[in-house]
């Protein structure tokens, strides 16, 4: 396995994925809607550059049209809708945080050591990278649902669906990175279809009640 795995290869591949998860903490403590939408761009072309890396090193070509598919589609396309969204609502702040900061953030370094430790004990082993990249993925789904939970506010929440995909692209890239083109291009769909319906969403709601928050929407059930 250390062949298969160079330790130069394994560092930089585990330093990105980390980035990707530090990006995901940072986008649960931004004040700010446009904020949380940059870090996600950030975010993206974190995973792009991941994927490029891989495509170079274990000469995977298929990687590189995902690669251009997702700095296209992630890094400039979706930030540039969800901002264009916010120019039109003149929304800056998110809205109140459902719990503090502070227990925000513990209760995510909480949930991605168990990720960790979960994955870590089922001795996963992949070709293209290192196992603790896949532990790192799951961390970052985990915390992005957290943000979904913790953020009162349609752009907090539609950006933690869209991060959730990142870290979904990175655990591909550790157990599966060659997939088929057409199979990566559907993940690719996917995310479109949210994108247009979180959209339309957004629209519809600040519309209606002139605020992004999902309070409103709370008092629906029942």
């Amino acid at each position: 396995m250390a062949a298969l795995v160079p330790s130069t290869f394994s560092g930089i591949a585990d330093f990105m994925a980390i980035v990707v998860l530090l990006s995901e903490f940072a986008m649960l403590r931004a004040p700010l809607s446009r904020s949380q939408i940059k870090l996600y761009s950030f975010q993206s072309m974190v995973v792009t550059v991941l994927a490029i890396f891989i495509a170079a090193d274990r000469h995977i070509d298929g990687l590189y049209a995902v690669a251009a598919i997702s700095l296209i589609l992630k890094v400039v396309v979706i930030p540039a809708i969800v901002l264009r969204l916010l120019r039109d609502a003149k929304v800056e702040l998110v809205a109140s945080n459902r719990i503090g900061v502070a227990s925000m953030v513990l209760i995510s370094i909480l949930v991605s050591i168990f990720a960790m430790v979960v994955i870590d004990g089922l001795y996963v082993h992949s070709k293209s990278l290192p196992t603790a990249a896949l532990g790192v993925a799951v961390a970052v789904v985990l915390v992005s649902f957290l943000l979904v939970i913790f953020r009162s506010d349609v752009v907090s929440q539609a950006v933690g669906f869209f991060s959730l995909e990142n870290g979904v692209s990175v655990a591909s890239l550790v157990v599966a990175a060659g997939l088929p083109l057409i199979v990566e291009v559907a993940f690719f769909f996917d995310l479109l279809v949210a994108v247009v319906v979180f959209g339309v969403l957004m629209r519809v709601h600040h519309g209606r009640t002139q605020s992004l928050s999902t309070d409103l929407l709370d008092q629906l059930k029942g």
